[in-house]
């Protein structure tokens, strides 16, 4: 059963920083991609940073250099590093994980139920 936590959000100034965790109850090297979304009210989920089985990161374009995906491995943890944060930044961050499992192989999506980043002076 693949459960991912999140964990780390909350409250921050513009300007400021925050880094998010992902944990996962399984292995996350057995997962063939790990990426954090985001939904801001009123606004559909939406890409903010990816990482694959190899170590390949990809970021929505308005977060690079802002933020940064990690993982650590031996914690089964993913991390989402944001420094420079902006009100705009105000969100629920989701932690996803793409398993391929089965015979037939078939791609399943997991999430975490998500944490609160507030960007507010």
């Amino acid at each position: 059963q693949v459960q991912l936590v999140e964990s780390g959000g909350g409250l921050v100034q513009p300007g400021g920083s925050l880094r998010l965790s992902c944990a996962s109850s399984v292995s996350i090297s057995s997962f063939n991609a790990m990426g954090w979304y985001r939904q801001a009210p009123g606004k559909q989920r939406d890409l903010v940073a990816g990482i694959t089985r190899g170590g390949s990161t990809n970021y929505a374009n308005s977060m690079k250099g802002r933020f940064t995906i990690s993982r650590d491995t031996a914690k089964n943890t993913v991390y989402l590093q944001m420094d420079s944060l902006e009100p705009e930044d105000t969100a629920v961050y989701y932690c996803k994980a793409n398993l391929i499992q089965g015979w037939p192989p078939r791609a399943y999506d997991y999430w975490g139920q998500g944490t609160q980043v507030t960007v507010s002076s």
